[in-house]
């Protein structure tokens, strides 16, 4: 039986499981569903229903299942057009909320919901593979610019004609574990990341034909605290002002993985499909293995550089923010929920707390679920922090 005729069954012997149960009991029913279509479905069964998806924060866990990344995402925002303002408090007014906080907190929810459901049908709709770096926005060093530019490592070729050498090198170093790094913009701010392909580069011009690879790589992925301008991009006048880690907040940083002293295009899988919030990527080089013979020194030199995943759709993006990351989305047409915060009402429970069983939860959903409001004292609702891996 699915949960539309389970509805229609309760409907018709006159009760609501939700209601009869109580919330922990319902949350543990709930805590099962894992598809995104089954999450969908129940929240469509009545309000009851939905307001149980909503205030266990389903969808949001749903992503976090897929994505752990999502865990620092501390916001979700809704973009509103400017003539919408009418609609915001989508049929609640403070007469029958009891109060702006319990109207905001119950307004915070719905927000939440539609955010992370959009992310999580993104997430599992996505099937176009492509390389998705978009631009340059500079490297640790330079031998020469811009001749030898990170722009170069977009060139699928490492050379260009029969003697025009295309590659990045680094400068050089005594010191053979002084590391570099690489950092890109992507073409989408939220790209779904599985694999990324490095060929170090063969100098084919000098004694021996000598290979610059590094010892290993590392890949970092995060997203700028200020959003990115054109002129931020690597160009031929400009090497690229935004290397710093501190213009950066990183959500994931990946092991190290070897690389050879080869001349091809070596691919390097990460054990799952990676979030990149934020759409930056930072290429980490650890460690030098080749020496140039004319100054002793050693140089990591890379021909091509290949970051592969799906982008997500633009209509979701994320931002920094002044706790962490911000979840941004452009609302739709969505019919409004009526009045289902009388129904959260009455799950919270009469001035007793939010009225689920907190230690349940955490075996049921993990540890990172808190609910984001309580009620204090005086049966009002306020915003608490949620803690996350």
């Amino acid at each position: 039986m699915d949960g539309n005729a389970a509805a229609a069954a309760a409907a018709a012997a006159g009760m609501d499981f939700v209601e009869r149960l109580g919330p922990d009991a319902s949350a543990a029913v709930f805590a099962v569903l894992r598809d995104r279509a089954d999450i969908a479905r129940a929240a469509a069964v009545s309000r009851s229903w939905r307001t149980l998806v909503m205030v266990v924060h389903m969808s949001k866990i749903q992503c976090l299942r897929l994505c752990p990344e999502v865990a620092s995402i501390t916001r979700i925002e809704q973009e509103q057009p400017t003539n919408s303002a009418s609609s915001s408090n989508s049929g609640i007014n403070e007469g029958d909320a009891g109060s702006t906080a319990a109207a905001a907190a119950w307004e915070n929810y719905k927000i939440e919901q539609r955010g992370y459901m959009r992310l999580s049908h993104a997430l599992l709709s996505s099937h176009t593979r492509s390389s998705c770096i978009d631009g340059c926005l500079g490297a640790s060093s330079t031998d020469n610019f811009p001749g030898e530019s990170i722009q170069n490592t977009l060139e699928p070729r490492d050379r260009l004609g029969e003697w025009a050498p295309s590659y990045w090198s680094s400068g050089g170093q005594v010191d053979p574990g002084a590391s570099e790094f690489l950092v890109y913009k992507l073409c989408s701010n939220l790209c779904l990341i599985d694999e990324i392909r490095i060929q170090p580069f063969k100098a084919f011009f000098q004694n021996g034909f000598p290979i610059y690879s590094s010892q290993y790589v590392r890949f970092k992925f995060g997203c700028p605290k200020v959003p990115l301008q054109h002129k931020d991009l690597v160009s031929e006048v400009n090497e690229g002002q935004l290397t710093a880690d501190d213009n950066y907040i990183w959500v994931y940083t990946s092991l190290e993985f070897p690389m050879s002293q080869e001349n091809v295009l070596q691919s390097f899988k990460l054990p799952r499909p990676v979030l990149c919030i934020g759409g930056v990527v930072k290429v980490e080089f650890l460690g030098r293995v080749q020496k140039q013979w004319v100054d002793d020194q050693y140089y990591i030199c890379i021909s091509h550089v290949q970051v592969l995943g799906t982008p997500l759709p633009g209509e979701l993006w994320a931002a920094a923010c002044e706790n962490g990351l911000a979840l941004k989305y452009y609302p739709d047409h969505e019919s409004s929920e009526g009045n289902g915060w009388q129904i959260w009402r009455a799950l919270i429970g009469n001035g007793h707390g939010v009225g689920f069983n907190q230690e349940m939860l955490s075996r049921l959903l993990g540890p990172p679920l808190q609910l984001a409001v309580e009620e204090n004292g005086h049966g009002e609702l306020k915003e608490v922090t949620q803690a996350l891996p």
